[in-house]
């Protein structure tokens, strides 16, 4: 696989030598690959039950930086799944506690705080901040904003949802992979802001989703794209499907 070639690789200091030596050792990805995440930069919309773990495991891996974009404060029912927000932060701006949180993990992180969830009126500039998209929102007016304006300038996006006991995810390259318009061509009708969900299950799609953008920055492995992973963690099942491009999608057709 090709690395992404908007990212300017930045080179190790000793000390980033030893924190990252274990991953350092990874046959295809080593210290070239290590520098290409210093040199990167991600943007996760929603740092909730799912953008949390990929923020925290991006940050833990030395993704140089993290564009944050969640709106609201810290309540209660975030505390079972939300893994970047705190019980003493409950009633403050959700964006802070995880940009705390990560600079607990990392000092060296670069960290662009945005206290307003992804729309039409912010998505472009959003996107253009970064070399990869991560959705993690639960709101297909959100995830159709972000995969519009990753399509139109050419980022890759790693889609990624769940509900109840199952996830589901998946890597747009646009050009070359279905992008979300084409696998959910309207907002469907029954989906709502809240739903079922245990934290576990957010946390183990994160950090599948977390192990996507690494492996496209540095530019090993095979990333899914032109794939849907599908997990029902209630029965241990996990598939992957094959996904097409519709000819006609009218976000991505003849891109």
């Amino acid at each position: 696989m090709n690395p992404l070639r908007s990212v300017t690789p930045q080179p190790l200091n000793d000390e980033e030598r030893a924190t990252y030596e274990w991953q350092i050792w990874v046959d295809d990805h080593r210290e070239e690959g290590q520098e290409r995440l210093k040199g990167a930069s991600v943007l996760i919309s929603r740092v909730g039950g799912l953008g949390s773990p990929v923020a925290y495991e991006l940050a833990a891996a030395g993704v140089g930086r993290l564009v944050l974009a969640h709106g609201g404060n810290v309540k209660h029912s975030d505390l079972n799944r939300q893994l970047l927000m705190t019980h003493d932060w409950l009633g403050k701006p959700r964006v802070e506690s995880a940009a705390r949180r990560l600079k607990e993990l990392n000092p060296r992180l670069d960290i662009v705080t945005v206290p307003h969830n992804v729309g039409d009126d912010n998505a472009a500039e959003l996107v253009s901040m970064v070399d990869v998209v991560v959705d993690a929102a639960p709101l297909f007016d959100e995830r159709f904003a972000m995969n519009r304006e990753a399509v139109r300038q050419g980022k890759p996006m790693v889609e990624a949802a769940m509900y109840d006991l199952e996830a589901h995810l998946t890597t747009i390259v646009p050009g070359v992979s279905p992008c979300l318009a084409c696998l959910y061509p309207e907002d469907p009708e029954h989906w709502r802001r809240q739903f079922p969900v245990f934290g576990a299950v957010s946390g183990t799609i994160g950090c599948i989703a977390a192990m996507e953008v690494i492996k496209l920055i540095s530019g090993f492995g095979e990333p899914l794209t032109g794939r849907l992973l599908n997990i029902d963690l209630r029965r241990m099942d996990f598939k992957v499907l094959r996904t097409m491009r519709n000819p006609d999608c009218p976000v991505c057709k003849g891109v």
